[in-house]
């Protein structure tokens, strides 16, 4: 029970040190990774067409 206290001490410990971001950083990030997403679905969907259309050219 000793070692569960200490380790529950010493993790809030370290979580106070840890540099969270802030609210419009988050904010940022998350737009960013959602527009870059939507771009490589858009070109996969785009090549994943355009080899479709080969293939079915070619049989």
């Amino acid at each position: 029970m000793k070692k569960l206290i200490k380790y529950l001490k010493e993790s809030v410990l370290e979580m106070k040190k840890v540099a969270w971001p802030s609210k419009g950083t988050i904010v940022s990030y998350t737009k960013i990774v959602l527009i870059t997403t939507i771009v490589f679905a858009v070109v996969l969907g785009l090549v994943d067409y355009v080899l479709l259309k080969g293939v079915y050219l070619v049989f």
